[in-house]
């Protein structure tokens, strides 16, 4: 009994000194540890303050609209035919202004401004109220709606442009001798060709600008729409100034290519068939072709400088 009682002690010495060896090791690691994590804040810290070199670009063609949306799939979904009535309401009632905004002058500025948040408003939860084929096809080449669904949204434009006009017109005729005229586009007849383009460009290109950032405020849809009103209000009063008071010229901008079609751009008599092919030709290129591309170059100096100043949606 007394051999046993050494070999009983040296157990009990053994235990007792395991858990030092384990505390030793503990501690040494989280010393390690302790010791490692600044190094890590630092090399994070090293990153965020340098970024990459074009990393404000990265994404920058990328998609933004829903990845199954393709001609395939569109066509079934209920709400795409809500949007596309959506377009060509909005469309209509924004033609049966211009006309109305054309007859009465720049002095309704203020009441057009009001029309146009009121349009945007009731329209915007219907089809995201484009309305105008200048900032559809920006829509497109920012990537934030599809092809398919921008080439129908053009087309739905249209017809609601035509809707307004035969709405207003009809109204026009049934008037009989009225003192007001229904408006027409002819200054570029009367070789007036590259000033009335240039108007049309800065004015589709600053259009196109304020709806891209007013994107931003989609959350708030009445803070959507007194952006896009702002814009319009502001393309309106500085085109009429420089047409009107520098450049002379009295009814060649209408920044929208679905109604400008329906203030009959197009030549209607000609001496051969060259001349009036080269009249629409050219009508198209000034109301339609050049506004569309200035809307794109709107989206993408949005985008850019969005990007750059590290403003994301």
């Amino acid at each position: 009994m007394a051999t046993k009682k050494p070999k009983s002690s040296a157990k009990s010495k053994t235990k007792s000194t395991k858990p030092k060896t384990a505390t030793a090791s503990t501690a040494k690691s989280a010393s390690v540890t302790s010791t490692a994590k600044p190094a890590v804040e630092t090399k994070a810290e090293a990153i965020v303050s340098s970024p990459e070199k074009g990393s404000c670009f990265k994404g920058f063609f990328s998609k933004k609209y829903e990845e199954n949306e393709s001609i395939l799939t569109i066509f079934k979904n209920p709400k795409f035919y809500g949007a596309l009535l959506g377009e060509v309401i909005g469309t209509g009632l924004i033609t049966i202004l211009l006309f109305s905004l054309s007859l009465l002058g720049l002095s309704s500025i203020a009441t057009y401004s009001f029309a146009v948040i009121a349009i945007f408003v009731g329209v915007y939860a219907l089809s995201g109220a484009c309305l105008n084929p200048i900032i559809t096809a920006g829509m497109m080449a920012s990537r934030r709606m599809s092809v398919i669904r921008g080439v129908m949204y053009i087309i739905a434009e249209i017809i609601g442009a035509w809707i307004g006009w035969l709405i207003f017109n009809s109204f026009h005729l049934a008037g009989g001798d009225s003192a007001y005229a229904i408006p027409t586009m002819t200054e570029i007849a009367e070789g007036k060709f590259g000033i009335v383009a240039a108007v049309e460009f800065m004015s589709a290109i600053i259009v196109a600008f304020f709806y891209a950032r007013a994107i931003k405020y989609k959350k708030s849809v009445f803070t959507f729409a007194a952006v896009v009103a702002g814009g319009f209000a502001f393309v309106m009063v500085v085109s009429y100034v420089i047409s009107a008071a520098f450049l002379g010229l009295s009814s060649n901008f209408i920044v929208n290519p679905a109604a400008a079609l329906m203030f009959q751009i197009f030549p209607t008599s000609g001496e051969n068939f060259g001349e009036i092919f080269g009249g629409i030709c050219q009508a198209l290129s000034v109301y339609a072709l050049l506004p569309m591309i200035g809307g794109v170059l709107g989206f993408y100096a949005s985008e850019l400088t969005a990007r750059l100043s590290g403003d994301k949606e």
